[in-house]
């Protein structure tokens, strides 16, 4: 986009979604009385109401996935994809994006007041499951009048959010777009979520996780965590192309310092990190990711077997985090059970964070995907809302 181009801009909206009257009940236990959820929208919803499609944002997302916020530098974080004449056409489809429950951009999450203590919630905040998440998502779908989205999409922590959805409650989508995601964390895996939540936690400013009462913030250890994630979240050929060994500064003198332009680079989106997210939301969300495992149910299927839903799953030929084996686990899963699958592989060197780049095969495809004619889907699969699988 050039300075002359227009920009569109979007605001953030907030919806209390559950209250006294209907409260959160949680998978592994615990109740809030009072949930608000961040959201956008893009585009309109149609007459028929049969052109919603649902965006699920990955671990440090937010529901500002596209266009553009005043005064912002840069637009929403899927803007690549999301918008009008893009692979998500925001001219044909009405898009929503909401944040996470347990998020920190807006929608309820451990940082939050308790009501009914008048303090943060810390770690009182329930644990929560992938289930917990689609809940929330179905009540705002809801509330906004969607019975039945044409499509959910989401890429790595949103990828699996959409999997769960289309396996949990099928009948409310004709599409499921599933990026850079899995079914099943390796052990590898949940190790480096487990050292970014050490990290955290270890840090003498996170007082048990009531920093916020204490009025300090474990910033060190957040900012750690998410450097070293953010090198997951990158190939090493993407390292070698952007910074190679390139000396941060000309006169540079060994020692322990940021010497080299990787080193500050990191540095870099450690401090911004900070700024932006919550290291309470970071610990519950990742925790999430660990223990989701939905293909280790025999009836996980059960519900999907027969709806005619269709999925996309795609990888990234040069992502070591969540690799091509991870989604063709999900879609030999799927096609056992006769669900019709496209899976694509696509070639970037720019490993996990590829779903968040102008990759034309890959935004070509989603938009092919999303285009096709649906076929009329039995009634019974529609059925009302419910708060868990």
């Amino acid at each position: 986009m050039t300075s002359a181009e227009p920009r569109t801009l979007v605001e953030t909206k907030r919806i209390r979604l559950f209250d006294r009257t209907r409260p959160l009940d949680f998978v592994h236990g615990g109740r809030l009385e009072e949930v608000t959820v961040a959201y956008e929208t893009y585009g309109v919803l149609n007459k028929a109401r049969d052109n919603a499609v649902y965006i699920c944002h990955a671990l440090t997302g937010d529901a500002h996935a596209a266009l553009w916020h005043e005064g912002d530098a840069r637009p929403g974080w899927w803007d690549v994809m999301i918008g009008p004449g893009k692979a998500i056409d925001t001219n044909r489809w009405f898009v929503i994006s909401s944040n996470l429950l347990g998020g920190c951009r807006g929608t309820t999450g451990p940082s939050d007041l308790d009501p009914a203590t008048g303090e943060p919630y810390g770690l009182d905040f329930p644990l929560l499951d992938m289930h917990d998440f689609v809940t929330v998502h179905r009540t705002l779908m809801r509330a906004l009048g969607v019975d039945h989205l044409h499509a959910a999409v989401g890429g790595s922590l949103g990828g699996m959010q959409v999997l769960d959805w289309s396996l949990t409650h099928p009948g409310d989508m004709d599409q499921a777009v599933v990026v850079a995601s899995s079914s099943r964390l390796t052990a590898q895996n949940i190790a480096f979520s487990a050292v970014g939540r050490e990290a955290i936690m270890r840090d003498e400013n996170f007082h048990d996780g009531r920093f916020v009462v204490e009025g300090t913030s474990p910033d060190v250890g957040l900012a750690v965590a998410r450097m070293m994630a953010h090198i997951t979240y990158t190939s090493e050929e993407g390292f070698e192309e952007k910074f190679a060994r390139r000396p941060q500064h000309d006169d540079r003198r060994p020692g322990f310092g940021v010497d080299f332009a990787v080193e500050s680079y990191l540095d870099h989106q450690g401090a911004v990190f900070v700024n932006r997210f919550d290291a309470l939301s970071y610990l519950y969300l990742t925790r999430v990711m660990d223990y989701f495992d939905p293909f280790a149910d025999p009836t996980a299927m059960d519900a999907v077997a027969g709806t005619g839903l269709k999925y996309l799953v795609m990888s990234f030929d040069s992502d070591w985090r969540f690799g091509t084996a991870h989604s063709r686990r999900i879609v030999r899963q799927l096609q056992s059970r006769g669900l019709p699958v496209s899976f694509r592989e696509i070639r970037a060197p720019w490993g996990h964070d590829s779903f968040l780049l102008p990759i034309g095969p890959y935004l070509d495809t989603v938009r092919a995907f999303l285009e096709q004619p649906t076929r009329p889907r039995p009634s019974i699969h529609r059925h009302r809302l419910g708060r868990h699988r």
